[in-house]
């Protein structure tokens, strides 16, 4: 049996008033043993960010085995949620997690955990999200951070911050990928009867919905007619035809629909197929752009480094093919 991993002992944070939701997301991703795997899965732990005793959101009283001290021997700690975004943390617990990103560990916040880090300096300079009800107080608050309120998660390396409360099961799932590959994501994402990748560029909610009616059911099979064709050369003007819609007309409902102009929404999706085809199979990388509808490598590079944040090649060294 493999080694385990690097990042493998997982540190989650209880405090007073824990989110039990959040803290549940971490646990049932890094917590929950996976004898379907063939590899050995991480050692999660809890510790406590203050004296107890200390209580969960619904009435629960929680008792963690640990104190402060185990965030020094942690690879990766979670912040599921903070008790709101102005209450203050103990000056102790800031110092512990600046300390794991001094030392080569990873944080990673779930929804209003990011005001903790925020606090503990670690996001100066670097992107962040949180849930979109706190984006502008984070903003006004810490002025160095680089606050999207518009995304599920941002990865930032050693600091990953998510959205509200579901993002924080796409964030520990973006993390699994990273340690294990996408094949042993989409396994526990399976498990979890989840969507195996939600991109962290996706809108964490769309402010206006589609009405009822004609243009809705247009889209609607539009949209589930585009993942079979996506290798072809498709313009806007194409997908309003087929949709029936005047252009101006198909861009501005395909906008209230997805959140994304369509053009940036099917760079996403070819993307997203490029990632796959690079994690799974041994194509080269003329073969996925044509796969993935790019038409050129150049077209691939191009929006898979604005998009991933690597080049493709170097992404496949990563995460190609998850070795047993």
């Amino acid at each position: 049996m493999p080694d385990r991993p690097p990042h493998s002992t997982v540190v989650a944070l209880a405090y007073d008033g824990l989110c039990t939701f959040e803290f549940g997301c971490a646990y049932e991703i890094f917590g929950l043993p996976r004898p379907e795997l063939d590899r050995p899965w991480y050692r999660f732990e809890v510790c406590a960010a203050e004296p107890g005793p200390l209580a969960a959101a619904g009435g629960l009283a929680v008792r963690a085995p640990h104190d402060l001290g185990l965030i020094e021997r942690a690879d990766t700690v979670i912040v599921p949620g903070w008790k709101s975004p102005d209450a203050p943390a103990p000056p102790a617990l800031l110092a512990a997690l600046a300390g794991v990103v001094e030392r080569g560990g990873r944080l990673a916040s779930i929804c209003s955990g990011a005001f903790l880090l925020a606090a503990a300096g670690v996001l100066d300079g670097r992107r962040a999200t949180t849930h979109w009800r706190y984006t502008g107080a984070l903003a006004r608050r810490y002025p160095h951070i680089r606050v999207d309120p518009d995304v599920l998660y941002v990865d930032e390396g050693p600091v990953l911050t998510s959205a509200g409360s579901a993002a924080g099961l796409d964030l520990c799932l973006h993390i699994v990928r990273r340690d294990h590959g996408a094949a042993v994501a989409n396994a526990v994402a399976r498990r979890l009867v989840l969507a195996p990748h939600r991109d962290g560029g996706q809108r964490q909610f769309v402010e206006t919905p589609v009405s009822a009616g004609a243009d809705a059911g247009r889209l609607a099979r539009l949209l589930d007619w585009l993942p079979g064709h996506i290798d072809e050369a498709l313009s806007v003007a194409d997908l309003a035809a087929r949709a029936g819609m005047s252009v101006r007309n198909f861009q501005r409902r395909f906008r209230e629909a997805t959140g994304l102009p369509p053009g940036d929404w099917l760079n996403r999706q070819r993307v997203e197929r490029a990632r796959r085809l690079a994690e799974t199979t041994d194509l080269t990388v003329e073969q996925i752009a044509t796969r993935a509808g790019f038409g050129s490598v150049e077209t691939l590079r191009h929006h898979f480094r604005r998009l991933v944040g690597t080049a493709p090649t170097d992404y496949r060294r990563t995460f190609g093919r998850v070795k047993g």
